[in-house]
């Protein structure tokens, strides 16, 4: 079985002296990090998940979204890597990342961008998801032993900012 994390980075700031590469969170994008990793915690121990790799986009707004989440996820321990082919938009070579995975890893974590991981979610997983949010999490599962293999898994968790914020 290969489970696979998708996790969208925090709402970024668009701040026209920087480039894409370099933008920062805002303060919306590190509260909103904050609210799903914390809920996600909780939901990972009801599922008995536990990653053994990350893979984090070059993006900075990326970087920092993978720091908040493995700090309240208490993922201190697991390997992460930075990926520049995570840097993508088109879902083509993050699709690369995932099928080229070490088949030792049965559950990776991949921080990155949209519509990417949006499109890789609908395709892989069970269910359509029209869009992705920012700090948004999908988590899907594949009845294989190689990530080469991955198809037609299953769509069993999606975390999204908007689901944990109190209507008032």
């Amino acid at each position: 079985m290969k489970q696979l994390i998708l996790i969208r980075h925090a709402k970024s700031c668009w701040d026209n002296t920087l480039t894409d590469i370099k933008r920062p969170l805002k303060n919306r994008g590190l509260k909103d990090a904050e609210l799903v990793s914390n809920q996600l915690s909780r939901d990972l121990e009801n599922l008995d998940i536990s990653p053994d790799l990350i893979l984090i986009s070059t993006a900075e707004r990326t970087k920092l979204t993978a720091k908040i989440f493995i700090k309240n996820l208490k993922w201190n321990d697991i390997e992460a890597q930075l990926n520049s082919d995570l840097y993508d938009f088109s879902g083509e070579t993050a699709f690369n990342v995932i099928t080229t995975c070490p088949n030792h890893v049965n559950t990776l974590v991949l921080f990155g961008h949209n519509p990417a991981f949006t499109l890789l979610a609908s395709q892989l997983g069970s269910d359509f998801i029209e869009n992705i949010p920012t700090s948004g999490v999908v988590i899907l599962t594949f009845n294989v032993d190689s990530w080469e293999s991955i198809e037609n898994g299953e769509t069993i968790k999606r975390v999204f900012p908007r689901d944990l914020k109190i209507s008032k």
